[in-house]
């Protein structure tokens, strides 16, 4: 089961894309496709497990953000 975060976007603001971009809505981001891998659970990877962003969004009881957003990039 995917990341219930996990949206697919084909657009931000003004820009249309050809293809449709992972976006986490918990991080209010795109995310770059390997971190995509994790909330789509490819690879033996599970993002209830090694998604630092899910995680923390859990312990704060569902509403947190990722307070490490800048570190990984992602955007557009």
């Amino acid at each position: 089961m995917a990341c219930p975060y996990l949206a697919y976007r084909t657009q931000a603001g003004d820009a249309q894309f050809d293809e449709p971009r992972a976006y986490c809505t918990v991080a209010d981001r795109f995310v770059q496709a390997m971190r995509a891998d994790i909330c789509n659970d490819r690879y033996g990877l599970a993002h209830d497990e090694h998604c630092e962003i899910y995680l923390g969004c859990a312990d704060d009881g569902g509403g947190g953000t990722d307070q490490r957003r800048d570190r990984s990039g992602g955007n557009p």
